[in-house]
């Protein structure tokens, strides 16, 4: 089968197509024939960053962890699935777990599910890692039908899939951007747009909450910007957080009595714990995707496996609007 893989990481790091022998299936596994991959920020860290980072994979490696696709065989113990099945998934590219930039992948079946049926093979391959993402902060902080919940960057990835999954659950959402074409995204999808460059959080949580503050701050941008949402928290407010790797000073959340719930969603993939919780959140996901309440926005811009670099600088560059997704 053919691959994209990289022979070595570093900031100038290339994919070079490669033909390797098609995985065989293994029990508890399925093979999938691969349709599309889409491009995570996790997915670019390892290619740029390798072994500074511990869940990347050994050289030559294929990366990509998000994927749609068909299965083609089936391991001994899976019974959920048959072959022909369409399916989607998170399952690969990190640790000795071989990723989607391939035409053929193997994949643990607890970590997989049949992919939404009104979504297509680029749309599903852009969901799973931020919307188990999204799916894991907002449940795991008690999301509520009422709450007022402000989403910080509702036009990336993991944002612009909270902010429509906290509309699902209820919620009254607002959710922060920065140009023009993101706030417009944000209002497309439902949420208030606020424009995190000229407006304070003093100011936005006045004009929103008359002052209380948030029930729920879901932050998809992290680090430094953490403060800003413990500011805009209410007081015994929630904060979930999916970019945490920073030191900050969590005075504002002792005396406010903040909850804060981090996630990173790679760990049942890193050590084989509770993968089955993945194979349920998509399940759910599907649901509401096919309710109409759940729809990935793709960036305009389109790419072949081979063109698997120009997806990743794509990305990078901070150009895209929505997920990069790759077809097979």
């Amino acid at each position: 089968m053919k691959v994209m893989q990289v022979n070595s990481y570093g900031e100038q790091a290339k994919f070079e197509s490669a033909e390797i022998a098609k995985p065989e299936v293994s029990s508890g596994h399925v093979l999938i024939k691969i349709a599309a991959s889409s491009v995570n920020t996790v997915d670019t860290m390892i290619r740029s960053m390798g072994k500074d980072l511990p869940l990347s994979p050994d050289t030559p490696a294929i990366l990509g962890m998000d994927f749609a696709g068909t299965i083609e065989a089936i391991g001994d113990g899976v019974a959920d699935y048959a072959i022909g099945d369409e399916v989607y998934g998170c399952a690969g590219g990190l640790a000795d777990l071989p990723g989607s930039l391939a035409e053929y992948m193997v994949a643990d079946s607890r970590l997989i599910a049949i992919k939404p049926g009104n979504l297509s093979m680029k749309e599903a391959a852009a969901l799973p890692l931020v919307a188990i993402t999204a799916y894991e902060g907002l449940t795991r902080a008690g999301i509520a039908k009422g709450q007022k919940v402000l989403v910080h960057g509702g036009s990336g990835g993991v944002g612009h899939v909270a902010l429509q999954l906290a509309k699902h659950f209820g919620a009254e959402v607002y959710s922060t951007g920065g140009g023009d074409k993101q706030l417009k995204l944000i209002e497309s999808l439902g949420a208030t747009p606020i424009n995190y460059k000229s407006e304070k959080v003093a100011d936005y949580v006045a004009a929103h909450t008359a002052g209380a503050g948030f029930d729920m701050v879901f932050d998809s941008v992290g680090g430094e910007n953490m403060i800003n949402s413990f500011e805009a928290a209410r007081l015994s407010g929630q904060i979930v957080s999916t970019v945490a790797m920073c030191e900050l000073d969590l005075t504002p959340v002792h005396f406010k009595g903040l909850s804060l719930h981090v996630v990173f969603m790679l760990i049942p993939m890193l050590y084989d714990f509770n993968r089955q919780a993945h194979g349920d959140i998509l399940r759910k996901l599907a649901r509401i995707a096919e309710a109409g309440e759940l729809k990935p926005v793709l960036d305009e811009n389109q790419y072949s496996l081979e063109e698997a670099g120009e997806a990743h600088a794509r990305l990078e560059s901070g150009q895209a609007v929505g997920k990069v997704v790759i077809e097979i």
